[in-house]
C-alpha cells in the first residue's frame, strides 16, 4: 500500500490535544520537537507546519513506517532528522542528530502500540480478523515472530506471557493446547491460532469481553516486540532529554502501557524532600508537574472520525523550570 492510501486514512490520534499541549513550547526560537514513534509522520507534519523554524527528529522502528514518514515530510528536509529505532534509543537518536542526551529538547511526542498502517497490512500478522502469518514484528528486519513464540516457548513460560501481558483468565489452558497442538503441526498463521482459541475458551466466556482473539495476539505482539521493557527504558531518557519548561505526551492504548506511564510521572511528580521536614530542601522538589487530570480519552467527535482512538489513554508532563536534566 502506497503513502497516498495511507494518508488518505490516516487521522493522528488525539491531534487536537496534543497540540493545546505542545504548541506553547514548540513555537519558542530554537525549538526540537521529538517524536518518539513517528508512524506514518501525521503529528510531525502538523508541528511542522505550525512552526516553521521548529527542528524535528523523528524515531521509529518499523522500516517501511520511515520510509514513508520521511516521503511525507520531504518539503520539511532541512528541519528533519530521522532515525531507524525502537524509543528506547532516544539518547543515540539525538546524538545522531548532534544534539545532547539531556536538556536539548522541548517537546516529546510518544503514541504508542500498534500503528494504522501494522493493523491494515495484513501479511504484518498484528490483526486476527485476517488469516495472515504469524509475524507481529514492529521492526520486520529482525528478532523472533509471533509463530517462533508459539512453537518454542514453554508452557508455563507462553503462560506467563499471555497472562501478564494479555491479562488472560484462560492461559494455561491456552497454553496447554498450543503445546499439544505444536507437536502435531507448527503454528504458521494466524487463523490456526484464532480456531485454537475458540475451541480453548469456554463458550459462556466467548460472549463476554470483546473478541476472544484480543487478548492473546495483544500479548504475542508485546512479547515479540519487547514493548513494556522498551518502555520502561525509553522513559527515563525522555525525560532527561527535555529542556526545563519543556513538555511530553504519551498516548498508551492498553492498561499495561498506562500504568508504567502512569507511574513514571506519578514519581516524578513527587517531591523528594521527607515528608516530616517543613520546608522544601534545595533540589529535593518534583521534577516535574503534570499537565493532564488522570489519563485523558477521545471525546465523542474524535470516535466518530477516528474509531481506532476510543482505546487511547493519554498523560501529559511539563518539566519545572530550574530542575536539572
Amino acid at each position: 500500500m502506497n503513502r497516498e492510501q495511507h494518508g488518505t486514512r490516516h487521522v493522528p490520534v488525539l491531534l487536537t490535544r496534543a497540540a493545546e499541549l505542545l504548541d506553547p513550547v514548540l513555537g519558542e526560537p530554537d525549538a526540537v520537537y521529538l517524536d518518539a514513534t513517528l508512524g506514518l509522520g501525521g503529528h510531525a507534519e502538523y508541528f511542522l507546519r505550525t512552526h516553521p523554524r521548529l527542528r524535528l527528529v523523528g524515531l521509529d522502528r518499523d522500516t517501511h513506517a520511515l520510509a514513508l514518514a520521511t516521503e511525507r515530510l520531504r518539503p520539511f528536509a532541512d528541519r528533519v532528522t530521522t532515525v531507524h529505532t525502537r524509543y528506547d534509543g532516544i539518547g543515540d537518536a539525538l546524538a545522531e542528530a548532534g544534539l545532547p542526551a539531556t536538556g536539548s529538547v522541548s517537546g516529546i511526542l510518544m503514541d504508542l502500540g500498534v500503528s494504522s498502517m501494522q493493523l491494515d497490512e495484513a501479511e504484518r500478522g498484528f490483526a486476527y480478523s485476517v488469516d495472515a502469518p504469524l509475524d507481529m514484528r514492529m521492526d520486520p528486519t529482525t528478532g523472533p515472530t509471533a509463530a517462533d513464540v508459539l512453537n518454542t516457548y514453554g508452557r508455563g513460560e507462553l503462560a506467563r506471557v499471555l497472562k501478564t501481558y494479555g491479562e488472560e483468565r484462560f492461559a494455561n489452558r491456552i497454553a496447554g493446547e498450543v503445546v499439544r497442538r505444536r507437536e502435531k503441526q507448527p503454528f504458521r498463521t494466524s487463523a490456526e491460532l484464532v480456531a485454537l482459541l475458540y475451541d480453548a475458551i469456554p463458550a459462556a466466556a466467548r460472549r463476554t469481553g470483546g473478541h476472544p482473539a484480543k487478548r492473546t495476539f495483544q500479548a504475542l505482539r508485546v512479547e515479540v516486540n519487547g514493548e513494556l521493557d522498551s518502555l520502561r527504558a525509553a522513559l527515563p531518557a525522555a525525560l532527561a532529554a527535555l529542556r526545563p519548561g519543556g513538555r511530553i505526551v504519551i498516548m498508551s492504548y492498553q492498561s499495561l502501557e498506562d500504568r508504567v506511564v502512569k507511574h513514571e510521572l506519578a514519581e516524578r511528580a513527587k517531591s523528594r524532600t521527607p515528608v516530616d521536614l517543613p520546608v522544601e530542601l534545595p533540589g529535593m522538589g518534583p521534577e516535574f508537574r503534570i499537565l493532564t487530570r488522570g489519563a485523558e480519552q477521545a471525546g465523542p467527535a474524535e470516535l466518530e472520525e477516528n474509531p481506532r482512538s476510543a482505546p487511547v489513554r493519554m498523560r501529559a508532563a511539563e518539566k519545572i523550570a530550574g530542575e536539572a536534566g
